[in-house]
């Protein structure tokens, strides 16, 4: 078999790398030359641990190569972007973009499956243009949509053992589709139609969404009573049926942070709880950012000269180099903005360079400055000592402990 994975990104290339280890002949495309030209060269462009050895072997070994345009295969996976415009809409113009490269491919008995997340129905939509394009391929072709359900830092694991919901525009397209993830997926396959798969991505992160907003406002209420809400979450969770999140910073990447846009902007008298959480969690950027500025304020006042403020982290989440939707970046963006009277040092240990922010290595910054905001728990922060002479603003519960 012959598979084409359209987008080498963060879930497509070790989706591409995975299933080409398993003995598939994979085709990887990406319309950016120079990650098709660093992949080809057996260096990952993303952070993904054991995963660039991997390439390396499947690159050797024939079953990859990367390419900007898609060639004949005999499967199609759809992997690329679904972000938003406007106030909050979908936009699935990456998924259509992408399709339409591989309509003139198509032949009787393809596999054609989108993965990147979706509004409910994007894959009826693909279905209508791919045949209006192609009305020959009307009932000859297999469509469905498999949505991936994995954690960035342990893909390789997840890709294989994570059950998966497959849902096809019919039951031939469903037993198609899982005859192929069947090659590496060793969790269970489950079968639905397309508009539930979609929806069960949907709701999947929308339910993660809602309860960090929980956590999250716990961390407000918390702020303003006196009360350690690391502590309480801690003790909270010794009762046998409470699982209560960590609060953060708010919510990012590509997934949670965008999601439940996808179900509110298509319901949005049915999706209240869904919308609140979402800005609870957008609030409680602001929310760090009007703190840092008020930490700045404080101690201007008190020390009569600027402040050195180490902002510690960019990334969405710890220990991974993924900026996407990241509450970090822009509670950075908005401190720089609001904050004149401070000279701001900015920390990403997991990125080189940045062409926003002139990033500082960690230690020099920890070390330089009178405030420090903890804003993404990289594992690196966890080993610097909790020095009380400075201001510490721990967003992230670096030093819960």
């Amino acid at each position: 078999m012959k598979a084409c994975f359209m987008g080498l990104g963060y879930i497509g290339l070790p989706t591409a790398i995975i299933s080409a280890k398993h003995g598939v002949d994979v085709v990887g495309v990406d319309i950016n030359p120079h990650v098709v030209d660093v992949t080809n060269q057996g260096k990952l462009h993303i952070i993904e641990p054991g995963m660039e050895d991997m390439l390396q072997e499947v690159l050797e070994a024939g079953n990859f190569k990367a390419y900007t345009e898609p060639l004949v295969s005999d499967a199609y996976f759809m992997v690329v972007p679904t972000p938003f415009k406007g106030d909050h809409e979908p936009d699935i113009s990456y998924v259509e973009a992408a399709t339409r490269m591989v309509v003139p491919l198509l032949k009787d008995g393809d596999l054609y499956v989108i993965e990147s997340t979706s509004p409910i129905g994007t894959t009826e939509k693909m279905a209508e243009l791919i045949f209006s394009l192609r009305p020959e391929l009307k009932d000859k072709i297999y469509i469905a949509y498999c949505p991936e359900r994995v954690l960035p830092g342990n893909v390789i694991y997840e890709l294989v053992h994570n059950d998966r919901v497959i849902g096809g525009m019919n039951v031939a397209s469903t037993n198609k589709a899982i005859e192929f993830y069947s090659k590496f997926v060793q969790g269970q396959l489950h079968k639905t139609n397309c508009r539930t798969a979609e929806m069960c991505k949907l709701t999947e992160n929308s339910s993660r969404d809602v309860q960090i907003a929980f956590a999250n406002e716990l961390s407000l209420i918390c702020d303003k009573a006196g009360i350690n809400v690391w502590e309480l979450i801690e003790l909270a969770n010794k009762h046998p049926r409470v699982n209560i999140l960590q609060p953060g910073c708010g919510v990012g990447g590509h997934c949670i942070a965008v999601d439940p846009y996808f179900i509110t902007a298509e319901y949005p008298t049915e999706s209240k709880l869904i919308a609140t959480a979402r800005g609870i969690n957008n609030y409680k950027s602001l929310w760090c950012a009007e703190k840092v500025k008020t930490a700045i304020l404080e101690f201007e006042l008190q020390n009569k000269r600027k402040p050195v403020v180490a902002m510690m982290g960019l990334a969405f989440k710890p220990n991974i180099d993924d900026l996407r939707e990241s509450p970090s970046k822009n509670i950075v963006s908005r401190v720089i903005q609001i904050c004149n009277n401070a000279d701001i040092l900015i920390v990403e240990p997991n990125v080189k360079e940045h062409n926003q922010f002139k990033l500082t290595e960690y230690k020099e910054a920890y070390g330089k400055a009178d405030i420090v905001a903890m804003l993404t728990a990289h594992d690196q922060f966890k080993t610097l000592p909790y020095d009380e002479g400075k201001v510490i603003l721990d967003f992230c519960g670096v030093y819960r402990k």
